[in-house]
């Protein structure tokens, strides 16, 4: 963000220096171009009248000493022509110029010699019909000049003409300095814009960051650093502040739940065990046929028992925020299976591992026992004898947990992961709570759990979640987001 808002500075200050450096040096080449065109016009007409009167008097042998004094005085080139364009004078063909070969160059083209007829060049032209001609055009060489042409006239009279020509980098010369000047003004001013804006924008962005940080650390489930209350603009001060109160209530009501979570597992255990122990002692002293009933409160007491265990397991999951590590599936599921096949072949249902191995995953630790434990469970509620319970791994790190029961309708795998449901033709004493507590699992693992019905009969419990090789794990923000999801 520092950089952001030093470019936009920056930005704006370019355009403001822009907006006022372009038209002023516009304004100041325009204004030295009229000013060069005045004066050499004003040169001109003064030369014209001294050329006009030496003409007059017959002193045209003087004319190459004017001329050739003035052009090499000031760099340009001078012409004298008579009243028929006869030339009278050259500068640049002039012995007495010190400089003949730059008078050369300020006119564009060869020297002219005395008695060559210049009548036909169009300023000379317009001179000679008494009318002065300022224009600036191209010369021989490719250079640009000014070119005063003036008539030497006295009233209606015109006894010659004089062309005065200038060239252009004396102007251009002068344009470019100010532009430098100009340029290196709005780079200085840059330079300081940029050094203020550099100060005002990490000003302004050190509290951004010191917030940043304090919710990178909240996400992980404990503010050590709150954010800086004390620097920066006002507006951010005081959201720091609701920031750290904000953060710090959260913290209290999550140890409040989880310190609830922790003792009411306790206290809860107690008084179902003894209420389950005092309804079996029960037993004896009454009527057989009361017994019936009284075995369905028993076992309805220990469906409450396995149904708190649950919402504490859940409750203990949601009040965790736990980042992701890369865990090996192949593994964990090797040691799960282990685990089950004694308690499967009880029911006399097989477990197959099938599928390539998908490698390390990310999970968030101690998920992957947790979701094939809970998915095996319910998977072998269902299962018939002889039938086999099959585990199917793929190497988009997806593991399918394929039973051989009576399976689900859509609606009913659409519902299934709400908590306590149970479908309603039902034959088993679940709780509700495993599929929930899978699906809690897996998005906090930064991955996805769907049911869908098995090839033939049975349920298909797909489990996908993401490859180590396929980037970072997901933040503990984003396993607080999924914790906190809706139930579908």
């Amino acid at each position: 963000m520092t950089r952001r808002l030093l470019l936009s500075y920056l930005g704006l200050a370019l355009l403001v220096l822009a907006g006022l450096e372009i038209p002023l040096g516009w304004i100041y080449a325009r204004g030295e171009t009229a000013r060069f065109s005045q004066s050499a016009e004003r040169d001109a007409s003064m030369l014209a009248e001294l050329a006009e009167e030496d003409i007059e008097e017959g002193k045209t042998s003087e004319l190459p000493a004017l001329v050739g004094e003035y052009a090499a005085e000031s760099g340009s080139r001078v012409i004298v022509v008579d009243r028929t364009g006869i030339v009278l004078a050259d500068s640049a063909d002039s012995a007495d110029s010190a400089d003949s070969a730059d008078s050369a160059g300020a006119g564009g083209a060869a020297a002219h010699r005395p008695g060559t007829d210049l009548s036909r060049e169009p300023d000379i032209a317009a001179a000679l019909r008494n009318r002065t001609t300022v224009t600036t055009r191209t010369d021989a060489d490719g250079g640009e000049v000014l070119s005063a042409t003036l008539p030497g006239s006295s009233g209606t009279t015109v006894r010659g003409a004089l062309r005065l020509t200038y060239p252009m980098t004396v102007v251009t010369d002068r344009v470019h300095r100010i532009w430098l000047a100009l340029a290196l003004a709005g780079a200085c001013v840059l330079a300081v814009v940029a050094l203020v804006a550099f100060t005002l924008a990490r000003w302004i962005t050190r509290p951004l960051r010191t917030l940043e940080r304090a919710t990178a650390q909240l996400a992980d489930g404990h503010l050590a650093h709150p954010p800086d209350a004390t620097t920066g603009p006002p507006e951010l001060r005081r959201l720091a502040s609701s920031f750290t109160r904000t953060a710090t209530r959260l913290q209290h009501l999550l140890k409040a739940q989880h310190a609830f979570a922790s003792e009411a597992s306790h206290q809860l255990k107690t008084p179902l065990t003894a209420l389950r122990l005092r309804l079996e002692n029960f037993e004896p002293y009454l009527d057989p046929r009361a017994h019936a009933s009284l075995d369905e409160t028993i076992d309805e007491v220990e469906r409450l028992g396995r149904m708190v265990q649950g919402l504490l397991a859940l409750a203990r999951l949601e009040n965790t925020a736990t980042t992701a590590e890369p865990v090996d599936l192949d593994a964990v599921l090797a040691e799960r299976v282990t685990m089950w096949e004694p308690l499967a072949a009880e029911q006399y249902v097989a477990l197959a591992v099938t599928g390539s191995p998908p490698g390390p995953v990310w999970a968030i630790p101690g998920a992957l026992e947790q979701i094939i434990d809970n998915l095996v469970a319910n998977a072998l509620r269902v299962s018939p004898p002889g039938s086999t319970l099959t585990l199917h791994r793929t190497p988009g790190a997806e593991l399918h947990v394929i039973d051989q029961g009576p399976g689900m309708t859509e609606t009913d795998c659409a519902r299934a992961f709400d908590r306590f449901w149970r479908a309603s033709d039902s034959l088993h004493d679940g709780t509700g709570l495993g599929l929930p507590i899978v699906r809690h699992l897996v998005h906090a693992s930064g991955g996805d759990v769907t049911l869908r019905p098995a090839p033939g009969t049975g349920l298909d419990a797909a489990v996908r979640l993401r490859p180590v090789d396929a980037g970072r794990a997901p933040g503990a923000k984003g396993a607080l987001r999924a914790a906190r999801a809706p139930a579908r």
